[in-house]
């Protein structure tokens, strides 16, 4: 058996491999955005009927949540594997676990057929879920990353960023028919569910998109590999980890805040119908999506910092209009105060699949830009929901607490991304840049 390190990587063409990267990390995310979807609409009642409508959607978004905080752990153990057996091995095992877990929500009987051991399997089944997206991220970024050439790594790493925009519209789409088709009785029978069975067949297609990609060559050319990676991270980039978590954390608490807490928010206390706050939602999402490589290539040119500075500056300005668009309760309003917010995201995030790989040594670089990059999904994601919701009741007409708690991350992530450093001119095989206000622990 040849040792990894003496197998000289095939050179692939980028479009073939960044298209399978983004096909790849599309299916994921549809995995895991479909959840959220359904905690929005749906599960609480099925799963929490005891509750009240409003605890029983905090209770939802509680599962949700479950979701982010398994992601660190997730990344973790595939950061692990990625960083001492390869980034290949990493996009194969995450796909499989995410979809299997995504199928088996949509088998799980509800609380009036098995009681409390219902919403006991879907809480385990979402963890799951979070777990094989854990390290899905890192696998499909460092792969795209480290093939790519210096002077287009912005670019071509974008396009697994793309993968999000494409699998939050699948799941929504498919969920936006499913609305539009079936009556309110079969969409809360057995309607749901099928969203979740879809998951199996699009983790089959991902798996033969991905089985024949080659190993990243900048992995292939590391001799010393780190034993324990996460340690190492801990222990020399921990100050790094840190920022880089808290820098990320507005980009999530938007995204989610638009995608997810609107959508609950709208339909539950608005009274807007699901059809048409889902068509925003998705409408705004494939805005997102389109400026994505435009917002790489600038961060190729301009550098990433200052993208992300811009970003983080705009998502602090535009949380207060956002709210206050959202509660008119109007279509135009609503997908402009959605689609401002998405722009504010991607200027943010359209550089981060470049940026994070460059802030860390090749030698750990899969757990420390996974790990950091989930951190701040924990931060931004997983308790902006159950928040958001909480702050809007009883609240008047515009939730202004909502805007609020948002432009304070926002304002957060705007001073961690001042201490980071600008990485662009640093090629990927030359190590973790001295950065700027960042030591080693």
């Amino acid at each position: 058996m040849h040792d990894v390190r003496t197998v000289k990587a095939a050179a692939p063409s980028m479009p073939r491999l960044a298209a399978a990267s983004l096909a790849g990390t599309a299916i994921e995310f549809y995995d895991f955005f479909v959840y959220g979807t359904a905690a929005a609409l749906i599960l609480g009642p099925l799963f929490f009927p005891t509750f009240s409508p409003l605890a029983g959607t905090l209770a939802a978004f509680g599962t949700f949540g479950v979701g982010f905080l398994a992601r660190p752990l997730g990344s973790m153990l595939f950061g692990h594997i990625g960083d001492r057996h390869g980034r290949r091995p990493v996009l194969v095992a995450s796909l499989l676990l995410t979809g299997a877990a995504t199928v088996a929500v949509g088998c799980v009987p509800t609380y009036d057929t098995i009681g409390a051991a219902a919403p006991v399997l879907l809480l385990v089944l979402r963890f799951l879920q979070g777990l094989g997206l854990g390290g899905e991220w890192g696998g499909a970024v460092l792969l795209t990353a480290e093939h790519a050439p210096a002077g287009r790594r912005g670019l071509w790493s974008s396009f697994p960023q793309i993968g999000p925009a494409v699998g939050f519209v699948l799941a929504n789409g498919v969920v936006l028919v499913l609305s539009a088709v079936l009556t309110e009785a079969q969409f809360a029978g057995w309607g749901w569910r099928v969203p979740f069975w879809a998951a199996g067949v699009l983790a089959v297609l991902g798996l033969w998109l991905r089985s024949s990609l080659p190993e990243s060559p900048r992995f292939l050319e590391i001799d010393d590999r780190a034993r324990v990676p996460l340690a190492e991270v801990v222990r020399d980039h921990w100050r790094l980890l840190l920022l880089t978590a808290g820098a990320l954390a507005a980009g999530y608490a938007v995204f989610y805040t638009a995608t997810t807490w609107s959508l609950a928010y709208a339909t539950e206390r608005l009274g807007v119908s699901r059809t048409v706050m889902l068509a925003c939602i998705m409408a705004a999402v494939v805005v997102k999506g389109a400026l994505t490589p435009l917002t790489a290539m600038l961060g190729d040119r301009y550098g990433r910092r200052p993208l992300c500075l811009a970003g983080s500056a705009m998502a602090a300005l535009w949380m207060c209009p956002m709210v206050a668009l959202l509660s008119t309760g109007a279509p135009l309003p609503m997908f402009v105060g959605l689609m401002g917010a998405l722009i504010a995201f991607v200027v943010m995030f359209g550089v981060i699949a470049a940026y994070l790989p460059e802030l860390y040594e090749p030698r750990v670089r899969c757990t420390g830009a996974s790990v950091g990059y989930n951190l701040g999904g924990v931060l931004g994601g997983a308790l902006t929901p159950v928040v958001a919701t909480a702050l809007a009741e009883g609240s008047g007409r515009v939730p202004w607490g909502v805007g609020v708690y948002l432009t304070a991350i926002a304002l957060v992530s705007l001073g961690c991304f001042a201490l980071l450093p600008e990485t662009r001119p640093a090629p990927v095989g030359a190590g973790r840049p001295v950065p700027v206000g960042v030591t080693k622990g």
